[in-house]
């Protein structure tokens, strides 16, 4: 009897800490990426235009496995610099699932580049609109007919973000709000809320140095920072190592969330794939084996006899 007290203790405690995350990412929209050094356009619309040819990044990440109802999340992102150079245009679509719940974004993003002494400095716009799904038919009740989880209500809500960012051959920086307006819906008409409040605001400082150490091999430190109000601090500190251009080989440090393990190949001068795996080393390690993320990205040239440049950012 009491072992099996303490497994419906278990159940209880895990299935409000997952009731606690979906709330907070359905009110924040605020996903997570262990390879946001490949994906920074989800982060930082300056980062558009910055890689000097179309380049393309798919993402998918399923979060916590062993947990009903853990987030997946898959991500594209596309963007480019215009013909002058200075203006950098992109488009980010980001769909992600917690529960039954789901949320489908999609923003455009706009970057004007500033060329200076040793680098180029970008700011950057984006603005979109979110769509929040929740089928609550989906959810297993006691009751076979409970009205409160009847229908699937939805609701789309716009939202705006801002950047900038800077970027030489070594090195790269840069600080974001990428959700600007706190989007809430209202519980008496079920319609959506949309203001501006600097204290909802998840501000973003990013950066990386690539260090030489041979021709076969260089060395980069990366690190992302979020700070937002009435939450600890989180930060992502990682160390990655190039061996002959063509892999990658790392690992970061999440406070307080998880160990990543990270590789990316260049399979060719244009095509590269990254995988990570997380462990995880908050309360929630007992329940779940991990998490994998994979992402995809593909660089092509205006001009077909250019040569792609190899990018370490």
């Amino acid at each position: 009897m009491n072992r099996l007290k303490q497994l419906a203790g278990k159940k209880i405690i895990l299935a409000v800490s997952l009731i606690v995350l979906c709330l907070q990412a359905q009110a924040q929209f605020e996903p997570q990426f262990t390879q946001y050094m490949n994906n920074e356009m989800f982060i930082n619309p300056a980062y558009a235009g910055s890689r000097e040819h179309i380049s393309l990044t798919g993402l998918y990440r399923n979060q916590w496995v062993g947990i009903d109802g853990a987030p997946k999340t898959q991500t594209f992102s596309a963007h480019s610099p215009l013909r002058n150079e200075k203006i950098g245009v992109g488009l980010t679509v980001l769909s992600e699932q917690i529960g039954v719940t789901k949320d489908l974004g999609v923003f455009a993003n706009y970057a004007y580049k500033i060329p200076m002494q040793s680098g180029t400095l970008s700011m950057g716009l984006q603005a979109g609109l979110i769509n929040h799904v929740e089928r609550l038919e989906d959810v297993k009740t006691q009751s076979q007919y409970d009205n409160s989880f009847l229908g699937t209500p939805q609701l789309t809500v716009p939202n705006v973000g801002f950047g900038v960012y800077y970027s030489s051959k070594t090195f790269y920086g840069g600080l974001s709000i990428p959700r600007i307006l706190q989007n809430q819906v209202d519980a008496t008409t079920g319609k959506g809320i949309n203001r501006v409040k600097i204290d909802y605001w998840h501000y973003y400082l990013m950066g990386g140095y690539v260090l030489p150490i041979n021709e076969n091999m260089k060395i980069k430190p990366t690190m992302m920072v979020k700070v937002a109000s009435g939450a600890p601090i989180e930060a992502d500190l990682g160390v990655h190592v190039l061996f002959n251009e063509v892999i990658w080989v790392g690992g970061s440090y999440r406070t307080g969330d998880s160990w990543s393990a990270i590789v990316q190949f260049q399979l060719t001068q244009q095509l590269r794939m990254g995988y990570s795996y997380d462990y995880t080393i908050s309360n929630l390690k007992r329940y779940n084996s991990g998490t994998h993320e994979i992402t995809l990205g593909y660089d092509f040239s205006f001009n077909k006899n250019k040569i792609v440049t190899p990018r370490y950012f």
